[in-house]
C-alpha cells in the first residue's frame, strides 16, 4: 500500500489521482501506524516551510518521518522538508537529506518560478530510469536546496539549483510530478518500483 501523508497543508488530490491511475489505489492518512507500514510513503508540501513543519510537529509525524525505512518520495515543499534547514521563516527541517533550503536567486527572473523548466545532470539514478534528459517538467516554487554530493538532477532558473535529492531511501523532487505528465508519470511509476 503507498501512503501521501496528509500534511494538512497541500493540494493532495492531483497526486492521489495520478498515484491511483497507476495503482488503482492509495492512501491519504496522517496516522503514525499507516505510515510505518506502508510500502511507499509520499510527503508533498505547499505553503510555507515554518508552517508545513508546524503541522507536522502538532500532528506528531516528524519522528514517525525521521523512523522511516521504506522509499519516501518529498515532493515540492515536500523535498524541502527533507532537507536540515530552510531560510524560509528559518525553519529546522527532518535533517533526512543534508542541505538547507534557500530562496531562488532568479537574477531577475520573475518569482515564483512557476511553469516548465528542463532538467540539466541528470544523474544515472532509478526514480529517472526511462526519462530522457531535457524532458519538461512542472515547477512551483520561490525556495530550492542547493547543489550537492546529494543532487541527483538540477534545473537552471537564474542560477542552478536541486531539481531532485537523494540519500539512502530518502528521495525528493522540487517539480510536481503529478503535473509533469507523461515524464511525472513515469517518474513517480519508477519510485513504486523501486527496490532499495
Amino acid at each position: 500500500m503507498s501512503v501521501i501523508i496528509d500534511t494538512g497543508c497541500a493540494n493532495i488530490s492531483s497526486l492521489k489521482f495520478a498515484l491511483e491511475r497507476l495503482t488503482g489505489s492509495v492512501h491519504v492518512t496522517d496516522k503514525p501506524e499507516s505510515i510505518l507500514t506502508a510500502d511507499r510513503v509520499f510527503l508533498p508540501g505547499v505553503g510555507t516551510a515554518n508552517y508545513a513543519m508546524s503541522i507536522l510537529e502538532q500532528k506528531g509525524l516528524s519522528q514517525v518521518i525521521q523512523k522511516l525505512t521504506q522509499p519516501v518520495l518529498g515532493i515540492c515543499l515536500g523535498m524541502q522538508m527533507l532537507t536540515t534547514s530552510s531560510s524560509e521563516g528559518n525553519t529546522g527541517c527532518l535533517n533526512l537529506i543534508p542541505g538547507e533550503v534557500r530562496g531562488l536567486q532568479a537574477q531577475g527572473l520573475r518569482l515564483p518560478h512557476m511553469g516548465w523548466n528542463t532538467l540539466a545532470e541528470v544523474a544515472d539514478h532509478p526514480l529517472f530510469s526511462g526519462i530522457p534528459k531535457d524532458e519538461y517538467f512542472y515547477f512551483v516554487h520561490s525556495y530550492a536546496a542547493g547543489l550537492s554530493q546529494w543532487t541527483i538532477a538540477s534545473c537552471e532558473y537564474g542560477n542552478r539549483f536541486s531539481a531532485a535529492l537523494a540519500h539512502k531511501n530518502f528521495m525528493g523532487v522540487q517539480f510536481h510530478p503529478e503535473r509533469s505528465g507523461q515524464r511525472g508519470s513515469q517518474l513517480l511509476k519508477n519510485f513504486l518500483e523501486l527496490r532499495l
